[in-house]
């Protein structure tokens, strides 16, 4: 697949153009996956970026990776998979793993988190990478409109979060610190595992992760910026999978370790 990331040499710099990572974790999403895939080519090819596409497939049980494995001749895509379920949140933290890894410039190159089911708007893909052009190191999407129920079962529970967290949030660099639509310089990823020492990020699942991954990344970005973003929520047959007591336990953990640094 090395044939489709191509680095151009600028022709008024002479230097080598900024490589984008678009990272997208995956499971039984074989409904939107292909469309997804198309939607980002077809804003990459207009943007004039050159970027690469990082899909997990976490032990997806439909036709998934049928999906992507046609479109793996179309596209500059990448697939990786385990051979145990992970979860979205580790499967998350190995595509921005694999990215760094994958980087020889990760003072330029970026990586941008976008959901595979259309929960996020992959249109925001352009406006996340111009506001790290403009300067940002950490971007983040926040999603202010929708008149979908899963979007207010969303707020609702993010506000109780807001509410137990207490100092953990309100404190936070962004309005909206659980939004996983997010842009990243590499160079700042790599610190953060680097100084990690090759342990996880985070522990937490679902919006929680995104959280504490904001949390990491703080000491090592010198500018955390946020935009506002549309929702394109697409009402899917899947049932929303949410745990009372395991989000409570997760909050109360974070409200203890998240200590953001100015």
């Amino acid at each position: 697949m090395l044939g489709f990331v191509v680095r151009r040499l600028s022709k008024s710099h002479n230097w080598i153009d900024k490589l984008i990572y678009i990272c997208i974790p995956a499971h039984n999403e074989e409904q939107t996956i292909g469309l997804l895939l198309w939607k980002v080519r077809s804003l990459m090819s207009e943007f004039g970026r050159d970027y690469e596409i990082l899909v997990f497939n976490d032990n997806s049980t439909d036709r998934t990776g049928a999906v992507l494995e046609k479109y793996r001749s179309k596209l500059p895509l990448r697939v990786l998979r385990k051979d145990e379920p992970v979860g979205k949140s580790v499967a998350l933290e190995l595509l921005l793993r694999e990215a760094v890894a994958s980087t020889k410039y990760p003072k330029r190159d970026s990586a941008i988190t976008l959901q595979a089911d259309f929960s996020e708007n992959p249109e925001a893909i352009v406006a996340l990478a111009r506001a790290l052009e403009g300067g940002s190191d950490v971007v983040v999407g926040s999603i202010v409109a929708s008149n979908v129920k899963p979007f207010f079962l969303g707020k609702a529970s993010r506000f109780l979060a807001e509410i137990l967290l207490g100092k953990a949030y309100h404190e936070a660099p962004v309005s909206d610190p659980f939004s996983g639509l997010r842009a990243y310089r590499l160079i700042v990823l790599k610190k953060a595992f680097d100084a990690s020492k090759k342990r996880s990020l985070v522990a937490s699942k679902g919006w929680l992760a995104n959280l504490e991954l904001l949390r990491a990344l703080v000491p090592y970005a010198r500018k955390i910026s946020e935009i506002s973003v549309e929702s394109s929520y697409r009402s899917m047959s899947r049932p929303i999978k949410f745990s009372p007591i395991g989000t409570f336990r997760g909050i109360l953990r974070v409200r203890q370790e998240v200590v953001w640094e100015n």
